[in-house]
């Protein structure tokens, strides 16, 4: 987990690329059940990464999806994208592209740096 508060919480999904998952505290299905004040930190988290992510990465495009069809709860994946990257440019779940061997900062650092920043 990099981040946690009392209405969200920000977690690494494991990839070659980074892979941030912002989840609602609270255990709802859909986005319209979020509150007002859920609605807007998910949206200040996601707009924070993304940022982070363009300038710490150099990230040729990032891919903000929310849909939770195997784990039916609210949550949004924000990815760093690259077109050397395994699957670019079809999405993560898609079909890979080519063997990727990206040369990137040190996820670890901005992990750390980003929930600091949260």
């Amino acid at each position: 987990m990099i981040f946690e508060n009392k209405l969200v919480v920000v977690e690494i999904e494991p990839s070659e690329i980074p892979w941030i998952k912002v989840f609602s505290k609270r255990k709802v299905k859909e986005f319209s059940e979020c509150t007002v004040a859920e609605k807007l930190e998910i949206f200040r988290v996601i707009d924070i990464i993304e940022k982070r992510m363009i300038s710490y990465f150099n990230a040729d495009k990032i891919n903000i999806a929310s849909f939770g069809n195997l784990l039916p709860q609210v949550h949004w994946h924000v990815m760093a994208r690259f077109e050397t990257d395994s699957y670019f440019p079809e999405p993560m779940w898609g079909e890979k592209q080519r063997q990727a061997s990206l040369d990137l900062p040190s996820f670890k650092v901005f992990f750390k740096e980003l929930g600091e920043c949260l």
